[in-house]
This record gives C-alpha cells, structure tokens and sequence, in this order.
C-alpha cells in the first residue's frame, strides 16, 4: 500500500522538475540552466533530480520533450502521402516556433557538450526518426510504397532538408516548402527501381 502511495507523488515531484527545466529553458537558454536554479524553481534538491537523471542536458531535453511531444502527433490519415506530409508539416511549425528554436540551440550547445549532444540525439531525434519510420513502413504494409524501399535513405530525403534549411541556411519553413519536399520526395522513393 506504501508503495501505491508514493508513486504519484514521485510522478508529480517528477513533472514539476520537468516543467521547471522547460520553464528556465525557455527563459534563459540551455547555457544558464542549472540543476541548482530547476531544483530552487521545482522546489527539490538537486540529489532528487539525479535520482532520475544522469546529468542537466538529460532533463533538459526531457523537459523539453515533455512540453513538445503534444504538438507533435503522430498522424493516420489513411494515406501514407499525407501522414508523412502532416507529420513533416508539424515538425517544421513546431521547429519554426518559439519553443522549436531551442532545438537549434541544443544543437549547437551539443557540438561542445557530448552529453548533450547525446541527450538529444537518443531523447529527441531518435523517437522522431522511428516516428517517421512507422509511417514509411505503414506505407509498405498498405501497399502504397514498393517493399525494398531504403527506410534510412528515405527518411534523410524527407527530413534531412527540413533540419539542413533551419540550422545550416538559417532560412524559414513555410508550409508550400514541405509540400514540395514531400512531392518530390516521395517522387524519387516510389521512382527507385
């Protein structure tokens, strides 16, 4: 029965140091972020947040996750086309967003914090990246796409470029900008031989 007891609690203690990172992200920026300042604004000792997590990066990008992964649906349309071209459509407004930006951020924090970079890439790009996987394989068990489709080549063709325009170029993502990509995505992966 104590058991019982003490699990929402911890889940509650746990939503509030999430809440509290995502809160201080958004404020100062992933640099100023401290354990100490999410443990002060959680109202939490800092021995609690590494009780569940490694390191700042980690519940940092959890906190973010937490806050994002509602905006992020994963769509069935009944069409694969316009399940991928709905998903890709929500990450590129979502990344355009306020909230968004601070992935472009923790991308170029990560390129001098390992741990960060790590933090993201396992918390945030790899459950995206599985995401758009299960739609492309949705595809092929509907039989909208070939069988011996490259998953790995084609999730480059359709996501690459979004990540490439917003961090590389520095340039914006407009919704007739996804189509495009979408159409002649999909063009070239139902094109290969």
């Amino acid at each position: 029965m104590n058991g019982k007891r003490g699990r929402p609690r911890s889940m509650e203690t746990q939503q509030s140091i999430l809440s509290a990172s995502y809160d201080l992200l958004l404020e100062h920026g992933f640099e100023a972020v401290t354990a100490e300042k999410i443990a002060e604004r959680a109202g939490v000792s800092k021995a609690t947040i590494y009780k569940w997590w490694p390191n700042k990066a980690a519940v940092v990008v959890d906190g973010f996750l937490s806050a994002a992964t509602a905006r992020l649906p994963l769509p069935d349309t009944g069409s694969t086309y316009h399940d991928v071209l709905q998903h890709a459509t929500n990450l590129a407004r979502f990344l355009s967003s306020r909230e968004g930006k601070i992935i472009k951020e923790l991308i170029g924090q990560g390129q001098f914090d390992s741990g960060l970079a790590e933090a993201y890439r396992t918390r945030y790009f790899q459950p995206r990246r599985l995401e758009a996987r299960h739609l492309l394989e949705r595809g092929i068990d509907r039989g909208e796409l070939k069988q011996n489709v490259d998953m790995e080549l084609s999730l480059d063709l359709i996501y690459g470029p979004i990540f490439y325009r917003l961090v590389i170029l520095g340039d914006e993502l407009d919704d007739p900008y996804i189509e495009n990509l979408v159409a002649y995505s999909f063009a070239g992966i139902n094109g290969i031989p």
